[in-house]
């Protein structure tokens, strides 16, 4: 039987990545491992360590290259592929902000775009992002697609989304804040709403998916569910703004005046329902939505969340914004408000949306070979699962038992990787696996109505 690696073998892993912030191959490891460990091993170890957001990767098969999480937005940021154009945005937004020129809110760059006839993507760039994110599933309902990830989506849209305003609960946290109701230590309870925000405004677009549009119904219900208990006016969620708002760090001064906010509201809305092609129209409202302002806060998270309409009603990949650099798409934003200069933020769109479909790809590809620890580990991890299904308890007891159960049970080095596969087995189980934990049919399905109850 294989040895399992202890969390002091992943740290050894993170401390090759942490010597070499500008990214290493496979073989680069297992050399400066020097342990003879096998390759798909290795591999295996190192999917786990992205997938926990404790490292990061660029590239595919073998020119992949892992770096440290603790600076992949350093190295993202001096490798995406940007143009002359996106590279002169940032220059002019780099500047301090005493240099910048005080901009309002200019119409006539909504007024001049033509649904079908305007294009900020060029047909080229339409074409490879369809290539990029189908999925080979047929003509299905809208929202099929969504549906079979929906667990896999809810953690990394609200993960990443929330990361851009500069929320700090890691990928795990957010998994388990989502997965179990488990609040991170030492954090602030603002972000852990946010996030559970996220994962009800994704869930609404995807139970609705065949009912959803660029509609007044969904962007302000949107808004209300993302801005839920974050406002200091309660009512303001969902209501199309009347206050001035200022913009940090910009010289965008936004519209002030209510009936124009709601003309440009609707204008935009109409101007998205009426483009065909599903890719344009999602890049149009990431333009569009924040630049108007639409509402008091939480415009950027609304744009974000409704570029993925047209991927969820088309059963494409959707766009989760995976490893986008903050920093960059701060820059990319303010090109729109104080340039009306598109350039930075649809090359981060086009290298945003591979790298999403990318990685969906890899989840649907994942390593097949038997996992040593789980091996070790199976009669263990049959019993936690088991009883958590047997005796029904909810995410919340299931996370505590968890916790419980392997501090009594397992040498300390193993305790936070168990804990991690069992929730992952927890997470996968449905109606096809659940007898490999000698559960009979009637204690699944009883557990299923308590775990699934929100």
């Amino acid at each position: 039987m294989a040895k399992p690696i202890p969390e002091v073998e992943l740290k050894r892993i993170e401390k090759v990545l942490d010597a070499n912030p500008d990214g290493v191959s496979l073989q680069f490891i297992s050399d400066a491992l020097g342990d003879n460990a096998p390759r798909r091993t290795l591999q295996h170890h190192l999917h786990y360590l992205v997938e926990q957001g404790r490292a990061a990767t660029a590239g595919q098969r073998r020119g992949m290259k892992y770096f440290p999480a603790s600076a992949p937005e350093a190295t993202e940021a001096e490798t995406l592929p940007l143009s002359k154009a996106a590279r002169e945005i940032q220059k002019y937004v780099l500047q301090p902000l005493t240099a910048r020129k005080i901009v309002g809110y200019n119409r006539a760059f909504l007024d001049s775009y033509r649904p079908n006839k305007s294009a900020y993507l060029s047909e080229e760039e339409r074409a490879r992002l369809h290539e990029t994110g189908a999925v080979p599933m047929g003509a299905q309902p809208a929202g099929t697609y969504a549906r079979k990830i929906l667990d896999r989506l809810l953690i990394d849209l609200s993960w990443n989304s929330s990361r851009l305003e500069g929320n700090t609960y890691s990928l795990l946290d957010t998994r388990r804040l989502i997965a179990f109701g488990k609040e991170a230590q030492g954090k602030d309870r603002v972000e852990a709403q946010m996030i559970l925000n996220h994962k009800d405004a994704i869930e609404f677009l995807v139970d609705n998916a065949d009912e959803i549009g660029f509609n007044r119904t969904t962007i302000r219900n949107l808004h209300a569910l993302l801005a839920n208990n974050l406002l200091p006016d309660p009512q303001a969620a969902g209501r199309l703004r009347s206050i001035e708002v200022g913009i940090t760090q910009s010289a965008f001064q936004p519209l002030s005046v209510p009936q124009i906010i709601e003309e440009c509201f609707d204008q935009i809305l109409n101007t998205a329902a009426a483009i065909k092609d599903p890719f344009e129209q999602s890049f149009f409202v990431l333009v569009h939505l924040p630049y108007l302002q639409s509402f008091d806060d939480v415009n950027k998270r609304v744009s974000r969340l409704a570029a993925s309409i047209p991927m969820i009603k088309s059963n494409l990949v959707p766009l989760t914004f995976s490893d986008v650099p903050r920093s960059v798409y701060t820059q990319a934003v303010l090109g729109v408000y104080e340039l009306n200069k598109i350039e930075l933020l649809r090359d981060l769109y086009l290298w945003a949306y591979k790298r999403s479909a990318e990685r969906y790809a890899a989840v649907l590809h994942s390593l097949g070979e038997p996992d040593p620890f789980r091996l070790k580990h199976r009669d263990g991890l049959r019993q936690v699962i088991g009883t958590m299904v047997r005796e029904q308890f909810d995410r919340a007891a299931a996370f505590k038992y968890l916790e419980t159960w392997t501090a009594k049970n397992l040498a300390e080095d193993e305790r936070d990787q168990f804990q991690r596969v069992s929730e992952d087995e927890i997470l996968a189980l449905h109606e096809g696996n659940f007898a490999r934990y000698q559960v009979r049919p009637s204690e699944f399905e009883a557990w299923r109505v308590v775990w699934d109850r929100k």
